[in-house]
């Protein structure tokens, strides 16, 4: 048992000084990263570089420098350089195979910002989900959602599905569908829409507001309302259109048809 704890004690000293000397490299490394990192994106920001190309930069040469520096460290500590390639020679197919997820959402990454169909900060429609860019990196999209949950998307989902830019030129359009009951005056009922939605102070004046019917249904006439609102404002315009339209009808005596139910009493 004593010569096992000798033989242990002198395994450890033989490899303290190779891992002393990795575990100095390693942090050594990690800050000199950040410091080319930090530089970076000083050079970017002072070449007036798009914020999304910059992050998505940094994101990748920060991986490349991350590998590099784990070989590095290998190295030290006795791993052969050459073994490296051998074994990624020898399990490139199975890697590929395990990867290829991987790999398609860095192709994926690589197309977004190719082609650009959206920026950071830009509100789209991907995916089945509806948020605002916060981030591009290499494997995945981050946004989030106007319920202010995070969603990661695969790239490569992402570049091959359908993408909406809901924000792409500035504002969007907030439709709204009002029925009045059959009695009501068609062109009372028009200005009274039409002045209580260009009053809400979010309402884009371009492009105009409209106010149509847009079918004569069983029980009402319904009207389409379309407003423009900035992306950020759609809910604040969306709520006080609602809430504005409602007061100004009852105001105005329209009445907006609602199912009826009558009780009828049985004498006995």
């Amino acid at each position: 048992m004593e010569k096992y704890f000798d033989k242990i004690k002198e395994i450890i000293f033989e490899i303290a000084p190779d891992v002393l000397v990795a575990l100095i490299l390693l942090i050594f490394g990690f800050t000199i990263i950040r410091f080319l990192l930090r530089i970076m994106k000083k050079v970017m920001k002072a070449r007036h570089i798009d914020e999304t190309l910059k992050r998505f930069a940094t994101n990748v040469v920060g991986w490349v420098l991350k590998i590099m520096l784990f070989i590095i460290v290998a190295a030290k500590l006795g791993v052969e350089t050459t073994s490296f390639a051998a074994i990624i020679g020898a399990a490139g197919l199975g890697i590929g195979f395990a990867l290829q997820g991987a790999l398609a959402n860095l192709a994926g990454g690589a197309i977004i910002m190719l082609f650009r169909p959206f920026n950071i900060g830009d509100f789209i429609d991907v995916q089945g989900e509806k948020g605002f860019v916060v981030d591009i990196q290499i494997f995945s999209t981050i946004i989030r959602t106007p319920e202010n949950k995070t969603v990661y998307v695969p790239n490569g989902a992402l570049s091959n599905g359908n993408i909406t830019n809901i924000s792409q030129l500035g504002f969007v359009r907030v439709s709204l569908f009002i029925g009045v009951d059959y009695s009501s005056d068609i062109k009372q009922t028009k200005k009274v829409l039409m002045d209580t939605i260009v009053a809400v102070p979010s309402v884009r004046k371009d492009p105009e507001p409209t106010v149509n019917i847009s079918e004569l249904a069983d029980s009402s006439i319904n009207f389409s309302v379309f407003t423009w609102a900035n992306v950020e404002d759609y809910w604040a315009v969306r709520a006080a259109v609602l809430e504005n339209c409602k007061e100004a009808l009852d105001a105005a005596g329209i009445e907006i048809p609602f199912p009826h139910q009558v009780e009828i009493h049985k004498q006995g």
